[in-house]
């Protein structure tokens, strides 16, 4: 079986590894040619991935025709903000591929407020697609340590192929057909990862955090509810496992991201000197939004998204969630 990893990033390339070691045909695929030759040059993929040997017979390249020509499976890891623009300029390649998706992007499109599958199934057709998501910092999953994630999909026979897949002795999945709620979980924990990464910047502590996440938890759970998800998919590893990961790890960029805001750092130049994607910070827009759109209260992901691109300062949006008007849990 051959699989084809479209997208360079830390995600994209641990699980490259991953599949790689359980003995697939396995390419790698990035847009900039520069990067593709830099990972050849030193066998690891040192601006995302660093300190990690890539197989040397993982197929590195920027032609997105030999990454999937003769493909069976297209690993789709792509940041948000591109996903539509690369597989559109390469539909035609794609759809001619006979192969089914995985899309692993935590992220909405900020413009049309869609999910990642859903973008490309705009695109490409009625395909074969699930999404995976999870509390999976990149490099934890290259360094083998235990980690159980969610394949969603409304096929369940898509699903188990995938969960087949991808399953390793350290890397456990289990399947659901909750496509919305597990996509959704993925990208809205990245905006509380934010809100608490300011937190610890602010130098707040335990209780701060605590209250972030269970309330952060609320939010994401209503929008989620009123959108057609499940309830119960928000308890889940992608819920709340993804988020209580993504807002403690050291190595959460959406968290690091913050926590610099926190401590003074102005959120427009963080973005962009960042050479990783920050997801959370656009998903907040496509949040705030979603929010207006089904009328459903999000006050976090608002004060972040004021606090990134408003120039709010984060001691004012926290007085603010804080001096809310009294309700119940």
């Amino acid at each position: 079986m051959k699989i084809s990893v479209l997208g360079d990033g830390g995600w994209g390339t641990a699980l490259a590894i991953l599949l790689k070691n359980k003995g697939f045909d396995v390419s790698l695929w990035s847009v900039f040619k520069e990067d593709i030759e830099a990972i050849k040059k030193d066998g690891e993929n040192k601006k995302f991935l660093a300190g990690f040997r890539i197989p040397k017979t993982v197929q590195l390249t920027d032609d997105i025709y030999a990454a999937c020509d003769g493909s069976n499976l297209i690993v789709l890891a792509i940041p948000s903000r591109f996903l539509r623009d690369v597989v559109t300029k390469n539909k035609k390649i794609l759809k001619e591929a006979q192969a089914g998706f995985v899309s692993v992007a935590k992220g909405i499109e900020v413009k049309t407020l869609k999910r990642m599958s859903e973008v490309a199934k705009e695109v490409l057709g009625d395909r074969d697609i699930a999404v995976l998501s999870g509390p999976s910092i990149a490099p934890e999953v290259a360094r083998g340590i235990p980690t159980a994630v969610v394949v969603a999909s409304e096929d369940d026979i898509f699903a188990r192929k995938v969960s087949d897949i991808f399953r390793a002795e350290h890397f456990r999945i289990y399947t659901n057909k909750d496509v919305i709620g597990v996509e959704l979980g993925g990208a809205f924990k990245n905006v509380i990862a934010i809100a608490s990464g300011i937190s610890d910047g602010l130098g707040f502590g335990a209780n701060t955090k605590a209250a972030i996440l269970t309330r952060g938890l609320a939010e994401m759970t209503r929008l989620g509810l009123v959108m057609g998800a499940n309830r119960e998919t928000f308890q889940g590893l992608s819920g709340l496992g993804d988020m209580i990961t993504t807002c403690i790890s050291p190595e959460g960029r959406n968290h690091k991201f913050g926590e610099e805001i926190g401590k003074g750092s102005k959120p427009e130049l963080l973005l962009t000197k960042s050479v990783a994607e920050i997801e959370g910070a656009w998903t907040s827009a496509a949040a705030v939004e979603l929010g207006k759109k089904y009328n459903i209260e999000l006050p976090i992901t608002q004060q972040v998204h004021a606090v990134l691109f408003e120039n709010k300062s984060p001691l004012t949006a926290v007085n603010e969630l804080m001096t809310r008007e009294p309700k119940s849990e």
